[in-house]
């Protein structure tokens, strides 16, 4: 048994949903395929695929199998179009993963004007405001807002995000007499926060005293905030914004349209919450991916030139 072979065929079989779509691209026929694939079963002792007459599903074994296997063949494909060509190629798929707001707002436009320079590439974009795994979820590169945990990742830092305290003028005209629009952090406490819990201090604001404060320039204060809606969705935490319902703590390109247009306001402008590192992470794997080193660069070039 080819066994290279074989792990090919049963990443196109996974890819394309059945035996019959690869024993076509390949010339050959369905039984021929399916045995490849059962050939490949035995040999590891454990079953991948779990066959109906209409459809194919990997088994839990054969997940873990497939994106193990998936990186492997396309490592080894890049390894043989550079040595044949004597070039390093940008072909096939990149699988890249971000939180929300920032791949729809911020990467999207870079990843479509990426496509458009390497027409060979297809991106599979993956969103999640949660931590993801990197080798389990098959992932090539990931773009991470905030401090990086020590682990065998190759990160490289493109880029600051910035915080502001914003509300939506509607929630601003809502406020009664007796309270009034926050001039301090602690004023925070009299108002309704919109939570997001993915970020590590949740529901504890830090902000640093600017010039135009009442307190030594450089002051720090965090002060602890309460509200009626928390959440670990950044697209929540922006549409619970948008409606009214309160104040969040939010990275400035959330809002960046609703800010010039007034929409929504910035709260305590000279009270800044820190910075946070943006960082293009990837497994140690995929260092020598043509296609992970080009888009690792044009990301870096996107963000530095904002």
């Amino acid at each position: 048994m080819d066994k290279l072979q074989t792990m090919r065929t049963f990443v196109r079989v996974v890819e394309a949903g059945s035996f019959s779509a690869v024993a076509r691209e390949s010339d050959t026929t369905q039984s021929a395929v399916s045995k490849q694939v059962a050939a490949l079963e035995r040999e590891l002792g454990a079953r991948l695929l779990t066959r109906t007459t209409r459809s194919l599903a990997l088994t839990e074994d054969g997940e873990r199998y497939f994106e193990q296997v998936r990186r492997l063949v396309t490592e080894i494909a890049e390894a043989e179009s550079t040595l044949q060509r004597g070039e390093q190629q940008l072909t096939g798929w990149l699988r890249v993963a971000a939180s929300v707001g920032f791949g729809r707002l911020k990467l999207m436009p870079t990843i479509q004007s990426f496509l458009a320079a390497h027409g060979g590439v297809k991106i599979d974009l993956r969103l999640h405001d949660g931590f993801i795994d990197l080798v389990e979820q098959g992932i090539d590169v990931a773009v991470r807002i905030g401090d990086l945990p020590d682990s065998g990742l190759i990160a490289r830092r493109v880029g600051t995000t910035y915080r502001m305290l914003v509300a939506h003028r509607s929630y601003l005209r809502s406020l009664t007499k007796g309270t009034r629009a926050p001039t301090i952090p602690e004023d925070l406490s009299q108002h309704n926060c919109i939570v997001y819990t993915e970020q590590p201090m949740r529901n504890h604001w830090n902000f640093t005293a600017g010039p135009g404060t009442s307190e030594p320039a450089g002051t720090t204060r965090i002060v602890r905030v309460e509200g009626n809606l928390q959440t670990n969705s950044s697209e929540v935490m922006r549409a619970s914004v948008l409606a009214g319902m309160g104040i969040g703590y939010s990275p400035t390109w959330l809002f960046d349209q609703e800010l010039a247009s007034g929409e929504v306001q910035q709260l305590l402008p000279d009270w800044t919450p820190p910075a946070i590192p943006v960082h293009v992470v990837s497994p140690r794997e995929r260092r020598h991916s043509a296609k992970v080193k080009a888009f690792v660069e044009y990301v870096s070039q996107e963000m530095a030139s904002e």
